[in-house]
């Protein structure tokens, strides 16, 4: 029995809703890191380099928020079929132009963004402070990486 002051409902419902960031999250790494290995063109050092930081950054994340729903009494999902059925970010399906790949990584950032904000509202009422702090560190990383995606491409 957990006792930690949020109700079982709500840490079931904030476990629901971290599986998703953390199947949407698996996956943009997961493009991230192929988008790195087959970028190719007259940026291909600096997207190279900024999509292994990217990739990088993002499988700490998958950590952090796995153990976050460990925390809640949950079960971290950890399958590819788990991911895919819940994730809204698409698989790389063969891009090779470098403005395409980051188109894809823009949306995939927006994705999490709009997923992450969606739990607020649970997450407030059942006052668990640590998900917010975790989701709003989250909010920080992806909101600046977009800002950055967006800027290469001019947007």
């Amino acid at each position: 029995m957990i006792n930690i002051g949020i109700k079982e409902q709500d840490r079931k419902e904030i476990t629901a809703g971290l599986n998703q960031v953390l199947a949407d999250t698996y996956s943009l790494y997961l493009k991230t890191h192929s988008f790195h290995w087959n970028v190719t063109g007259p940026m291909f050092t600096s997207l190279h380099q900024l999509f292994e930081e990217q990739y990088t950054e993002l499988a700490t994340a998958v950590d952090l928020i796995a153990e976050r729903v460990r925390a809640l009494g949950a079960r971290a999902l950890g399958s590819y079929s788990a991911y895919t059925a819940l994730t809204g970010i698409k698989e790389d399906h063969g891009i090779t132009d470098a403005n395409e790949m980051l188109r894809e990584l823009l949306k995939g950032q927006e994705v999490i963004i709009r997923n992450i904000r969606s739990l607020y509202p649970l997450i407030n009422q059942a006052n668990d402070e640590a998900t917010a702090d975790l989701l709003t560190q989250r909010i920080q990383t992806h909101e600046k990486t977009a800002w950055m995606l967006r800027s290469l491409l001019a947007v």
